[in-house]
């Protein structure tokens, strides 16, 4: 039963496989529980991952983290750690691990259809020495996310086949997509600043801001 608008909602375990069936014994089989030759490679060679976490009452944030392949360092085969680089300072995903230290990494190499999906528990990290190693463009970031892995697997390239989002001829035509300057100014409403302004804050922050 539920409160909402729908009538037939799944509630299950028993009627998602009812309805959709058992994995392939691939599909079983090839989640491991550390960084091999394959996981390190294909994080060295990502420039690009998305950090899910989660409150304390499970409401969900998933944040992109990105910079050149290979920021994030594989410690040993069960320990990486990403780089806090400067953002908008909200921590939406790092006041969440501070409740719940619960952390699921999706990383994509561009132009590759599968990716590699990390699961684990993280702790937000200081260590002098582990910061100086992730410091990029002269800038040492003040902050570190260290995952301990417990699965990693490699993800099918079905859903990207199925985007084309490495295929430019599939791209949507973003003529009729408002600018980012004109969602932030509808969705904060701030009272002292004008499209034009704010799109040129925005410029200027990408300009002088990433590190």
């Amino acid at each position: 039963m539920t409160d909402g608008p729908f009538r037939q909602v799944v509630t299950s375990e028993r009627e998602l496989r009812a309805l959709i069936g058992e994995p392939s014994e691939l599909a079983r089989r090839k989640q491991i529980g550390r960084l091999d030759a394959h996981c390190r490679a294909f994080i060295a060679h990502a420039p690009f991952l998305l950090m899910a976490t989660a409150d304390a009452q499970g409401r969900c944030d998933v944040s992109p983290k990105g910079d050149a392949p290979g920021f994030v360092h594989v410690l040993d085969d069960t320990h990486l750690a990403i780089p806090d680089r400067p953002g908008n300072k909200r921590l939406d995903g790092m006041r969440n691990l501070v409740a719940n230290p619960r952390v699921g990494l999706i990383f994509l190499v561009p132009g590759m259809e599968e990716t590699l999906r990390v699961n684990g528990r993280a702790s937000i990290v200081r260590d002098d020495d582990l910061l100086e190693r992730l410091s990029a463009q002269g800038k040492r970031p003040r902050l570190a996310v260290v995952v301990e892995v417990e699965e990693c697997f490699l993800h099918c390239a079905k859903a990207m086949k199925r985007s084309g989002l490495w295929e430019p001829a599939r791209w949507p035509d973003r003529s009729g997509l408002p600018s980012a300057a004109q969602i932030f100014l509808d969705h904060a409403r701030p009272a002292d600043t004008t499209l034009d302004a704010l799109d040129r804050r925005l410029q200027d922050g990408y300009r002088t801001g990433l590190y």
